[in-house]
């Protein structure tokens, strides 16, 4: 069964891609508004994926020692790195359709990585349990909907047409399809592989939503409203999370 919830969960994940052409028909001020609550929910699911699941799974599984701290530190540099190698867009040379700006490459290359170790991820989550498989399936869905957006428009922005930009983010989302199967290919050595999976899984997370997501939410400071509308979200992804430790 885990392979059935992982390549059905991959299947949601790669079609989240195409979000990008639903954004063309929304003005630019309430797509921003939408992103911000968008956003908050990804937080709230991303931060109870990891103290409602993954560290409770680690705690159970080897305990919680120097080297899961280690393991947890590990993985906020690493998806430090693979997003300072996501932002190096800088070109000096201006685009055009005959000469399409770096960014595309760089970013659908940085996205391609990025989702193979989403399909890794979820795959070995899987592989624990459901509860902690639907968990990150979840709270890798919550933060691809505005990452995916964002890609959609560095896409179009350097220099390709809508319809080709949405089928080359497809073929970046397809990645994780790869990532999955390396992880079920691996077959019993994954168990082995399930102790630094998840600590790594867990500090992934803990940096994409404290030092990637939240600080997007404070630079767009609004109305008491909307952040009471904000914390909402969070609290809701929160709780999402919460209900799915229900399933066994």
């Amino acid at each position: 069964m885990p392979i059935v919830y992982t390549f059905a969960s991959l299947v949601v994940v790669s079609l989240i891609s195409l979000i990008g052409i639903f954004t063309l028909s929304l003005k630019i001020e309430r797509l921003k508004k939408m992103l911000l609550y968008m956003v908050s929910f990804a937080v709230g699911g991303l931060f109870g994926d990891v103290f409602l699941h993954l560290l409770p799974e680690i705690c159970e599984k080897v305990g919680f020692n120097m080297t899961t701290s280690l393991l947890i530190l590990l993985g906020i540099v690493l998806f430090f790195v693979l997003e300072k190698f996501l932002r190096w867009q800088h070109c000096h040379v201006p685009t055009t359709t005959a000469h399409r700006h770096p960014v595309v490459a760089l970013n659908l290359i940085g996205d391609g990585v990025h989702n193979a170790m989403d399909g890794m991820i979820i795959a070995s989550s899987f592989m624990v349990s459901p509860a902690v498989g639907f968990a990150t399936a979840l709270a890798v869905i919550f933060h691809e909907i505005p990452q995916e957006i964002g890609d959609f428009g560095i896409l179009v922005h350097g220099g390709l047409s809508a319809r080709k930009a949405l089928v080359y983010n497809l073929l970046s989302a397809l990645t994780a399809f790869a990532g999955a199967l390396l992880i079920f290919a691996l077959g019993p050595h994954v168990g082995n592989l399930f102790i630094y999976i998840l600590p790594i899984t867990a500090g992934g997370f803990l940096y994409i939503a404290g030092s990637d997501l939240i600080p997007e939410l404070h630079e767009h400071d609004a109305h008491p409203a909307v952040s009471l509308g904000q914390l909402a979200c969070i609290l809701l992804g929160i709780a999402v999370m919460a209900l799915l430790t229900l399933i066994k």
